[in-house]
This record gives C-alpha cells, structure tokens and sequence, in this order.
C-alpha cells in the first residue's frame, strides 16, 4: 500500500473514531478507538512464521499428478488407477512422479453416520482405503481434496469445523498428500465473548476447577467489567488482538478435560476464542451466542488436553483481518494432519506416513506470508488454464516470491497444463522450464495413459513425455539446495539465476514474444551476484538442459524462440 493511501486511511479512521466517540454507547463495552483501530487491522496480518511446519514432507518439490484439470468431475476408482498404472508403465514414476491426486468430486454428497467423510458410493464403491493400497501396490502415493469451508468447490462436504475428524479419516486410509480448497470460507469472528466463568473437569465428571474474573491473569486490553444492572463480572477486551487472559491448572495425571465457559449472549453473531495450552496445543472455541428471552448467559465447551502437573491455558481472539482468520485456519488443520499421521503410527505400531498439506488459497491472503508454518505448499494465484496468458500471468506473480520458498515450503503456481489446451511444445517447454526454475511442484494434469503404447510399454518417441521427463530439468526442480529462482532481468526476456548444490547454477533465458530473440548471457557477470555463489573463473563449464550439449565459456550468445527458454547449467 502507498504511503498516501496509509495517510488516507488513518485519516479515515480518525474521523471515524470521532463520529463513534459521538454516538451513544449501547454498553459500557463500548469502545469508539477501539473500533477505528480495528478498521486498520483489517489491512494488516500478524500471522507470520514463528517456526517452519516440518512434517519431514516435501523436503523437494512434491511430483505426481492431479485429476482435475483434463476430468474435473468426471473420475470413478477405475480411472485413478488407470492413471496410476500409466504413470508406472510410462517411466514417470522412475522420473519422480509418485503422487496420484484425486480432486474434488470423489465424496458422496453426505457424510457417514458417524460424521465421517466417505467416497461417493457408485464412482469409489470400494473406499479411498482400498484405493490407496491399490495406488501403493504400485510404488506410488494416493492424494485426496477437501476444502476450507462449510462445502467444497462443488458443493461436497467440506471440512471446515471438522479438522479433527476429518485429518483422522484420511490418515486411516492411508492418504500421503491432501489439497485444502477455499470454496465457501467462513472467516473467524474478530470479536470475542464476554466471559464470566471457566470451569474444568474430566469427562463424564462434574467441574472440579471454577475461575471467576478475579482468579485470571489479564494481559494488553483485557478488563474486567462489572454489569450495571446485576453486579455480574466480565472478562471483556478480548476482541481483535486486543488483549488475553489465561489460568494456571494442576492436573493428576495426562489426558482429556472438559473446557466450559460461561459467556454472555449479545446478539446472534458468533464470537471465537482461541485457546492454547502450554504454549503449544491450540483449540478453536466458536461461541454461537444467540439471544434468548430468560437467561443472559450460555456455556460453550470443548476438549482439551492437559499434561500431569500445572498447565498455563491462554485465551485470546488473534484475528484482525481476513488474512489472520484464513492463516489461523490453515494452521490449524495443518496441525490435526501432523497430529492424525503420529497417533495412527502410534496406535498401529506402523512406521509413520506424513501427509503434505498443499494450501489452496488462491493467493487471497498472502500465503506465502504465513504458509511455511502452515503447509509444505501454497497457491500463489488463482486457477491455471490450458492456455499462454494464463501461465504468463502465473509466472508474473509467482516469481516475485522467492524468498518466502525453501525447503519442505514452496511456492506453488497451480498444475501443470502441458499436454491441455493448445499449448504449442514450445509454450509447454517454458511452462516445464520456469516451473523448474521456481522449484515449484510438478504435478502434471493430462492424461497420462497416452504415453503407454498398447502392449504396456513406455512411448519413448513422445516429444511430450521426453518433455517431462527431462532429467536435467527435474534435477534443477528437486535440487536438495530448495532455492527457488531469483529474476536478475526483467522484460520482454527474463533471464531467471537458480543456485544449485555443489556451487553451481541454473540460468533461464526466457523470451515473453512471439519473435526469436538473440542475448549474451555473461557468466563472468552473474557471478558478481553473491545469490547464485558462482565462484569467480576464467571460463565456466556448461550444460545446455535440454540438449545435453556441453561448452565452456564465460560468456555465450544465446538464441531463444518465440515463447521459448534456454536453460543451462553452469559449474
């Protein structure tokens, strides 16, 4: 945002606190600066990256293949694993491509009686579990899609409010990799309740702990008020990063804890709390208040769990923002996907699968400010199309955001589109290439069985899957250094610097027109530039990418198609 803009809306909001200074309170919680402030924190985000997500997934860029972009919802169980048959009898599986992801579409249009998630019953008769040990039977790992909101893109049960529950189920069926969608979101309430009463106690068990307003510790905003009308305390001034409160527990053993709170009801919207014990376990608490004619009041609970000893329990609401609600979101089912993976190796005594967590946002809420502590991937746009400008446009915004990338965290441009549309080889060639150069994922979206001739044999003579099975290009994408490409010239040719292990580098010409182009690259000049960490020699040592042919040199002139790449790498 300009600074003019800033000035603007401080501006704005100043007038705005002075117009609701003017205004009569409905409640002696009211809070005319408060108010203003919280209009500026929509405009901020606070969830950052205090520690990196670590599931000892996606160490590389993720590799496989998803079903939406050539069948959307066209899919059934026999299709998966014609697809995954293919990718094995295709070499793209020796290449690197193990993931085989089923999108949207493969649910039935409700959930179990016990609350569960389960495949649609005519296209996946059989269960994702018995697909999945298909898939692996295979040497490849099955991938499934939800979505963070009350239904998915197509209207399918979704998993929002239903992290626990759901990350359990797909762990049990022996899931590696999950999309989370953004298809009808609900953001978190920035305002908290009023609180006048916690009460602990073991399940089944009647309250064995009660803190009242005066046995917490507040912190920033939070206050007591004290109600005009009756004497009742509250623990107000929780709302939008405004201020906490917490309690210190004994408790006798480990284990499970009924958390009640008493709250006030003030009108029909929801308040949210968020709960985390010993600094580490975090709960969502959504209070649905509502109003009621008789009592004022109503308890909200959930289930925590507290380790033997004291235990310190916070209370906050940290949402200022759309930003903050969907990065609290994605935080939190990235956490149950951890947590499902370790209790089912717990409670079968099998070596433990981890689960990449792909974040599909869109890029709405900058995830790339806050993924790497979320997910092994984030969407860094919306959609890609099988088409030029699309992949054009995805490259733009994605290579910006390099430095967010590393390993186990990546950028993620959306699925390939070589092999849809009518991308010519060379579009599908720069498409392949910057990918590489992005360390992006590579999860292609075509259909894959063409490159399997009848008698079950990889089609070697395919130009499109010599194409993607490039070994020196797959090698620049998965290189264990996980740096993504930095543009040192911008324009109508990009050239893109990646530093590879070893002390070398790949360098991407990139020509954006429709005419051939003519440019020196000056190797000498690049390694002036400490990021590539290039060491200073006379000549340099390289290795045309796609070619194979070698020359050393420490400059060169290099011709580059319309819509085409170079790539080379130099050691």
């Amino acid at each position: 945002m300009k600074k003019n803009d800033l000035l603007a809306l401080g501006a704005a909001a100043t007038a705005t606190a002075a117009a609701l200074a003017g205004v009569k309170k409905k409640n002696a919680d009211f809070c005319p600066f408060c108010e203003a402030k919280r209009l500026l924190n929509k405009l901020t985000l606070t969830q950052g990256v205090t520690q990196r997500y670590d599931n000892g997934a996606a160490l590389t860029p993720p590799m496989g293949w998803s079903s939406w972009n050539l069948f959307a919802s066209r899919i059934n169980e026999d299709l998966i694993k014609e697809i995954a048959a293919a990718i094995e009898q295709s070499g793209l599986a020796a290449a690197g491509y193990r993931y085989v992801n089923i999108d949207d579409c493969w649910q039935s249009s409700e959930r179990d009686a016990d609350g569960r998630l389960q495949s649609d019953k005519a296209t996946f008769p059989h269960g994702i579990r018995a697909l999945a040990d298909s898939v692996n039977a295979m040497g490849l790992k099955l991938g499934l899609y939800s979505s963070n909101g009350t239904k998915t893109c197509e209207d399918y049960p979704a998993s929002l409010r239903h992290e626990a529950m759901d990350a359990d189920t797909i762990a049990s069926w022996g899931v590696e990799y999950f999309k989370y969608d953004f298809c009808h979101n609900v953001p978190i309430s920035e305002k908290a309740p009023r609180v006048r009463q916690i009460e602990l106690s073991a399940p089944g068990e009647a309250a064995a702990a009660i803190f009242t307003p005066d046995d917490v510790a507040l912190k920033g905003k939070a206050r007591i008020l004290t109600d005009d009308k009756d004497g009742v305390r509250w623990i107000t001034g929780l709302s939008s990063r405004g201020g906490s409160f917490s309690i210190n527990v004994e408790a006798p053993e480990d284990g499970d804890r009924v958390l009640t709170l008493i709250v006030a009801k003030a009108s029909d919207a929801e308040r949210f709390l968020r709960v985390t014990v010993n600094g580490k376990d975090e709960y969502h608490l959504y209070a649905a208040q509502g109003r009621a004619p008789f009592r004022g009041e109503r308890r909200i609970q959930l289930t925590v769990r507290l380790q033997a000893g004291m235990n310190t329990v916070v209370f906050d609401n940290p949402v200022g923002s759309r930003m903050d609600s969907a990065a609290l979101q994605y935080k939190l089912m990235g956490r149950e996907l951890k947590r499902a993976a370790k209790d089912l190796a717990a409670r079968t005594g099998q070596q433990e699968k981890p689960i990449v967590f792909s974040i599909c946002e869109w890029g709405f809420n900058r995830p790339w400010k806050w993924g790497a502590e979320a997910g092994n991937l984030w969407r860094t746009t919306g959609d890609i199309k099988p088409v030029w400008p699309s992949i054009l446009a995805i490259y733009e915004a994605t290579v910006r955001l390099s430095k967010y990338a590393g390993v186990g965290g990546w950028n993620d441009p959306d699925m390939l589109e070589c092999g849809n549309g009518k991308l010519t080889l060379e579009e599908n060639r720069s498409h392949f290439s910057l990918w590489c150069m992005m360390a992006a994922p590579l999860i292609l979206g075509n259909d894959v069985r063409k490159f399997v001739k009848p008698d079950g044999t990889p089609n070697s003579d395919d130009p499109l899957l010599q194409l993607l099975t490039n070994e020196s290009l797959i090698a620049i994408d998965q290189d264990a250094l996980g740096v993504p490409c930095r543009r040192v010239h911008a324009g109508l040719r990009d050239i893109l610097v990646k530093p590879l292990t070893g002390g070398r580098a790949a360098v991407c010409v990139f020509n954006k027109t429709k005419a051939p182009a003519t440019l020196t690259l000056d190797f000498k000049k690049l390694s002036d530039d400490a990021f590539p960490a290039l060491p200073q020699k006379a000549a340099y040592q390289i290795r045309d990418a796609w070619s194979g042919d070698t020359f050393s040199a420490d400059q060169t002139n290099v011709s580059v198609a319309g819509h085409g790449v170079r790539v080379f790498v130099v050691e």
